[in-house]
C-alpha cells in the first residue's frame, strides 16, 4: 500500500494508530523497510527531505539593493544636476564633481554587496558543518544516509546521539529519550514508548513520535517515517517563517528619513539661492544667468553630505568585522546598529541562558543534605554541607554511595575528548556521572559491578531498575532503582540511615516529600535512589517484580545551570537600560529559579504561562509584557505574540535563541540572533545575527559595539550637516549682504562670495576623510551606562539641529567677516582685491570646518578633553589641510579653483577667523553642561540630546524600562 498522496498523516494523527498499522498504511515492512526503488519512486515523487526557503535572490537583485536608499536616490539627482551645470557651462574638460559623486555611490554598494556575500559564505559553511545523517534500514540492510533522502515510509533506525531526521512513529523503543528542546524548549529529554495514545496531545506530550530536528538523549529504537520536508513539525513552523515580513531596521528608517528631509531641502536652496541671486544681484545676461542657476545647483549639491552613505557602511563594516572576531556573523550591516538601539532582548532559556548541561546540584539522604557546586560536565566543584550545625558523620560516604547507585541505574557515558568533557546519552544520567567524580569517587564501580539485567523506564512506571551482579559480593545481585521520588517510594520499605537501614515509617515518608518539595520550589528535577540485595544466588529475571522492599538511598535535585557569562551579561544590560526577558518552552518553576540566578527581574514575580497568554487579547498583552519577564510553557505563536506585542509599545526587540520554535519571534523581532553551534539551520535562517560560539555574552558585546556605531554616527552627521548649513548660509547671507561686506560684482560677473568650482571642492574636502575618520572614534566608559534610544528618537534630533544651524551661522560669520577686511568698503576698509579676498574667505570656510571636526565629537564634551585620541581624525584634518594649501598655492589648482596664493600673516588670520567656530561651540557646551548638571542636581531626567554623546559629566539616569522613571 502506497502512503497517501501527501506523504503525510494530515488526515490522521499517527500516534493514536497502532505502530502496525501505521507502517502498513506507508507500505513499509517493520523487519526489512522499503526497496531501494521504491525509495527512488518515493523521492522522485515527494522531493528531498528539506525545508523550503525563499528562493535565492539573484546577484543582480543583490546588487541593486544596495542603491535602494533615499540618499543615494538624493545623489542621482545631485549626479544628474552636476552634469546638466557641466554641460550648460560648456561641457569643457570633465564633469568631476558628477564623477566624484558616482564613485562615492558605487563604493558604497560594493561595501555593502562585500558584507552580504561574506556573512551568507559564512551562514552556509555554518548549514554544512550542521548537515545530518539518519540510519535507515532498506531492502532488509541498515545503512547510513543524507537525512535529505529520507522518504514518507522509510525505516529509521534510532541510536544515542543521532539527529532524528523526519516525523515517525515508533515501532519499537528501548530506554529511548529524545531531547526536543529544540522544538518545543523543554530542557528535560522525553521518554518515549511506543504505545498508542489515548487522546489527541501536545507536541510535547506524543510520547510515540520522534520529530525533525531533535536528537535521541539514550536508548534505542525503530520509526517509520510520516512526515518529510515541510510537512515535518519543523516545516509547519518554517511556513510560519516564510510569512513573517522582516522590518526595516531603525537606522534604515532614520537614514530614509534624513534623505527625504535633505532632499526637500536640496530643492528649497536650490531654488530660494538661485532666485536670491537673480533678484539682487543684477543678472542681465545669459551667462550672469547660467553662472546664477550654476552656483545654486552647486549649493544643493553641497547641502548633501554624499559621504553619508559610504561613511555608515564603512562604519558598520568595521563594526561586523570587529564582531566576526568575537564569533559573531552579522548578516547584514545595520544590525550591529539596531542591536545597539536595543531596548528589550528576548531570551530563549535552553542552552541560550543555560549551559544545556543537566548538573546534579542537591544529594538529600536520612542524615542530612550535600550540596554540589560546579556546573556543566567538567568535573571541577566542592561538595559542601547544606544543613545546620556540624556535618554529621558518615554523610558523606552515604552520599557517595547514594550517587554511585545513580550512575548504575543508567546507561549514559561521559568522558573528556579533545580537552572538552562530552556526555552519550541522557543528560541527567550523565549528572550521576559527574557528581561521582566531584565526590571523589571517580569511576568507581566501573569494574565491580556488571549489569545482568534492567527494568526499562516507561512514562507510567516513572521509574527504571537494573539488576548489577557485585564482584566484591561474590557475584550477588542487587537491584538499584531510580525514578519519581513519590513513585519510589512506594516500592520503598527501608530508609538507609549511615551504616543502618530502618523501617520507612509514615512519619519518614512525610520528611522525604517535604524534602522533594524543597527541591521542587528551588526548580531542582528531583530523582530517588533505592536498592535491595538479594539474597544468596538468587537472580530472578529482570521484572516488576522485582522492585519492591526497596531500601531508599535518598533524593537528588538536577538542574540545567545558567551560563555564567549569561548571568554577567544579564546584569551589563541591565545597567544599559536594557531589558531582558525570559521566554521558554520549560516548566515555570524552573523558569523563574533560572530568571533569579540570571538577575532578570520580574516585576510580577512569577512567570507567565502560554496557557494565560491564550487568554490575553492584543490589548491584554501589551499590558502582560510591562509588568512581567519571565514566560514558561509557550509555543513559537506565543513567542511572536510577545514580540509583537512589545514592538506595539515602542521596544526595538532583539531575540535570541537556537531552536526551531524561536524561528518565527526570531525574524519579526528587530535584530534576531541565533546560536550557530546549537542552533537550527531554521533559526539561523531567520535571524540577523549568528553568534557562531554560541555565547550569550557576545549579545552585550554587539550592544556595546552598536552603541558606539550609534554615537558615531551622530558625530559625523553633526559635523556634515553643521558644515554644509555653513556653506549654504555663507553664499545665501553673501548674496543678500554684498553691500554691507563690500562685495561687488566684476564686469560681466555677479556678486556672490565664493565660486561654484570653489563649494564643490570645500564640500569633497571636508566631507570625506574627516566624517570618515569620526566614525571609528573610539567609544567612551559610559557607553553602556545610558538607556538605549527610543524607537521614536530621531537620530538629528530638535537640539542636535538647532546646534547645526547656530555652528553654520558662526562659519558663515567669520567667513564673511574675513571677506569683509579685506575687500574695499563694507563695515571694515580693506585693500584687496575680489580675487584676494574670496581666497582668503574660501580658507577660511574650509579652516572652520576643520575646526568643526573637533566640537563635533560630542554636544556637550569639550573638544580638549581626549583630543588626541583618535589618531585617524588627526591624520584626516592634516590631509585636508595639506590640499587646500596646494589649492591655494599651487598655480595650475589656482586656475582650476580660481585662487591666488595667501601671505603667512594671511594664513594666521584665516586660523584666527575660523577658529572663532571653535571657541564659540566651547562655550555652547559649557552652557547645555550647567544646564544639565542643575537639572540632574533638581532630580530632573535629563534630555537624551544632553546626554547623547560620549564622556558627559553626569549621564542620565537610567531608566526602569517598565515604569519609566529613574531607577
Amino acid at each position: 500500500m502506497a502512503p497517501e498522496e501527501s506523504g503525510t498523516l494530515a488526515s490522521v494523527d499517527a500516534s493514536l494508530e497502532e505502530s502496525a498499522a501505521v507502517a502498513l498504511r506507508f507500505g513499509t515492512d517493520p523487519e526489512s523497510g522499503l526497496g531501494v526503488a521504491e525509495v527512488r519512486r518515493r523521492q522522485e515523487r515527494f522531493g528531498p527531505n528539506e525545508l523550503v526557503e525563499a528562493p535565492p535572490e539573484p546577484t543582480w537583485v543583490k546588487v541593486l539593493r544596495q542603491f535602494r536608499d533615499p540618499l543615494i536616490y538624493l545623489l542621482f539627482v545631485a549626479i544628474a544636476v552636476s552634469v546638466a551645470a557641466w554641460a550648460l557651462e560648456g561641457a569643457h574638460g570633465w564633469p568631476y564633481d558628477a564623477l566624484v559623486i558616482a564613485a562615492i555611490v558605487v563604493a558604497n554598494a560594493v561595501l555593502g554587496f562585500v558584507q552580504e556575500a561574506r556573512a551568507e559564505h559564512a551562514v552556509q559553511a555554518l548549514e554544512r558543518m550542521s548537515a545530518t545523517m539518519s540510519t535507515v534500514v532498506r531492502d532488509g540492510a541498515q545503512e547510513r544516509v543524507p537525512s535529505r533522502d529520507l522518504v514518507p515510509g522509510d525505516l529509521m533506525v534510532l541510536g544515542e546521539g543521532d539527529a532524528v531526521g523526519a516525523d515517525a512513529r515508533l515501532l519499537a523503543a528501548t530506554a529511548l529519550q529524545v531531547s526536543e528542546a529544540s522544538l518545543t524548549g523543554e530542557s528535560e529529554a522525553v521518554r518515549k514508548q511506543v504505545e498508542v495514545l489515548a487522546e489527541p496531545a501536545a507536541l510535547g506530550d506524543r510520547q510515540n513520535m520522534v520529530f525533525q530536528g531533535t536528537a535521541v538523549a539514550q536508548g534505542v529504537g525503530r520509526a517509520v517515517v510520516t512526515a518529510t520536508g515541510m510537512h515535518t513539525e519543523m516545516g509547519q513552523i518554517a511556513d510560519l517563517l516564510l510569512t513573517t515580513e522582516e522590518e526595516p531596521s531603525p537606522l534604515q528608517v532614520e537614514i530614509g528619513h534624513i534623505g527625504r528631509t535633505l532632499g526637500l531641502a536640496v530643492l528649497v536652496i536650490a531654488a530660494v539661492v538661485t532666485a536670491t541671486v537673480l533678484l539682487t544681484a543684477g543678472v542681465h545676461t545669459a551667462q550672469q544667468a547660467v553662472t546664477a542657476l550654476l552656483l545654486g545647483v552647486s549649493l544643493a549639491v553641497a547641502a548633501v553630505p554624499e559621504g553619508l552613505p559610504t561613511i555608515i557602511s564603512v562604519v558598520l563594516a568595521l563594526g561586523v568585522q570587529r564582531m566576526a572576531a568575537r564569533n559573531a556573523i552579522v548578516k547584514r550591516l545595520s544590525s550591529v546598529e539596531t542591536l545597539g538601539s536595543a531596548s528589550v532582548i528576548c531570551s530563549d532559556k535552553t542552552g541560550t541562558l543555560t549551559r544545556g548541561e543537566m548538573t546534579l546540584g542537591r544529594v538529600v539522604t536520612a542524615l542530612g543534605g550535600l550540596t554540589v557546586t560546579g556546573a556543566g560536565y567538567r568535573p571541577e566543584g566542592a561538595v559542601e554541607y547544606a544543613g545546620p550545625g556540624p556535618e554529621p558523620p558518615g554523610l558523606r560516604e552515604q552520599a557517595t554511595e547514594l550517587v554511585g547507585y545513580g550512575c548504575l541505574a543508567g546507561n549514559a557515558t561521559w568522558g573528556e575528548v579533545d580537552g572538552e568533557w562530552e556526555i552519550q546519552g541522557d543528560p541527567t544520567e550523565a549528572a550521576f556521572l559527574v557528581a561521582r567524580a566531584k565526590l571523589g569517587n571517580g569511576s568507581a564501580g566501573a569494574d565491580r559491578y556488571r549489569r545482568v539485567g534492567e527494568v526499562p523506564f516507561t512514562s507510567e512506571r516513572k521509574m527504571m531498575s537494573v539488576l548489577v551482579a557485585d564482584a566484591e559480593r561474590g557475584g550477588r545481585v542487587s537491584v538499584v532503582s531510580k525514578g519519581a521520588p513519590d513513585v519510589l517510594l512506594d516500592h520503598c520499605a527501608w530508609v538507609q540511615s549511615g551504616p543502618d537501614v530502618v523501617a520507612l515509617d509514615q512519619a519518614g515518608r512525610r520528611r522525604v516529600l517535604h524534602e522533594v518539595e524543597q527541591l521542587s520550589a528551588d526548580a531542582f528535577r528531583t530523582l530517588g535512589v533505592a536498592y535491595r540485595h538479594l539474597d544468596g544466588d538468587q537472580s530472578p529475571e529482570p521484572g516488576v517484580e522485582v522492585e519492591h522492599d526497596l531500601v531508599l538511598s535518598g533524593v537528588v535535585g538536577i538542574i540545567d545551570p545558567p551560563r555564567p557569562e549569561a548571568a554577567l551579561a544579564v546584569a551589563d544590560a541591565s545597567r544599559a537600560g536594557v531589558r531582558v526577558l525570559m521566554i521558554t518552552g520549560d516548566h515555570p518553576l524552573t523558569a523563574s529559579r533560572i530568571a533569579r540566578d540570571l538577575g532578570v527581574v520580574d516585576p510580577a514575580g512569577r512567570a507567565l504561562r502560554g496557557t494565560d497568554l491564550d487568554e490575553l487579547d492584543d490589548v491584554g498583552l501589551r499590558e502582560a509584557v510591562r509588568r512581567h519577564s519571565v514566560y514558561a510553557r509557550v509555543t513559537p505563536r506565543h513567542k511572536q505574540r510577545i514580540v509583537d506585542a512589545l514592538q506595539a509599545e515602542g521596544h526595538i526587540v532583539a531575540m535570541t535563541g537556537d531552536g526551531v520554535n524561536d524561528a518565527p519571534a526570531l525574524k519579526s523581532a528587530d535584530i534576531g540572533v541565533a546560536m550557530g553551534r546549537s542552533g537550527t539551520e531554521v533559526s539561523r535562517e531567520a535571524a540577523r545575527m549568528i553568534l557562531a560560539d554560541d555565547n550569550f555574552a557576545t549579545i552585550v558585546a554587539a550592544v556595546r559595539e552598536g552603541r558606539g556605531i550609534f554615537s558615531n554616527i551622530k558625530k559625523f552627521l553633526r559635523y556634515l550637516l553643521s558644515s554644509n548649513v555653513g556653506e549654504v548660509l555663507t553664499v545665501f547671507l553673501g548674496v543678500v549682504l554684498a553691500g554691507v561686506v563690500g562685495l561687488t560684482a566684476p564686469a560681466g560677473g555677479l556678486a556672490v562670495p565664493l565660486l561654484a568650482t570653489q563649494i564643490l571642492w570645500i564640500n569633497l574636502l571636508t566631507d570625506s576623510a574627516p566624517a570618515l575618520a569620526m566614525g571609528v572614534d573610539p567609544e567612551s566608559e559610559d557607553v553602556m551606562a545610558r538607556p538605549p534610544r527610543s524607537r521614536s528618537d530621531r537620530v538629528v534630533d530638535l537640539t542636535m539641529w538647532r546646534g547645526v544651524v547656530e555652528v553654520g551661522l558662526v562659519m558663515a560669520a567669520a567667513t564673511l567677516l574675513t571677506l569683509d577686511l579685506m575687500l574695499p568698503g563694507g563695515l571694515v576698509e580693506g585693500d584687496s582685491n575680489l580675487l584676494h579676498a574670496r581666497t582668503a574667505a574660501f580658507t577660511v570656510l574650509v579652516l572652520a570646518q576643520l575646526f568643526n571636526a573637533l566640537n563635533a565629537r560630542s554636544e556637550t564634551v569639550s573638544a580638549f578633553h581626549g583630543l588626541f585620541a583618535n589618531r585617524w581624525l588627526w591624520a584626516a584634518l592634516g590631509l585636508s589641510l595639506l590640499l587646500q594649501v596646494a589649492v591655494v598655492h599651487l598655480p595650475f589648482l589656482n586656475r582650476a579653483f580660481t585662487t591666488t596664493p595667501l601671505t603667512v600673516q594671511e594664513w594666521l588670520l584665516c586660523a584666527g577667523m575660523a577658529s572663532t567656530v571653535l571657541w564659540f561651540v566651547e562655550l555652547r557646551k559649557l552652557v547645555l553642561r550647567r544646564a544639565g548638571a542643575s537639572r540632574l542636581g533638581a532630580g530632573i531626567p535629563g534630555e537624551g540630546s544632553l546626554t547623547s554623546d560620549r564622556g558627559d559629566t553626569a549621564p542620565t539616569p537610567v531608566q526602569d524600562p517598565v515604569q519609566g522613571q529613574p531607577g
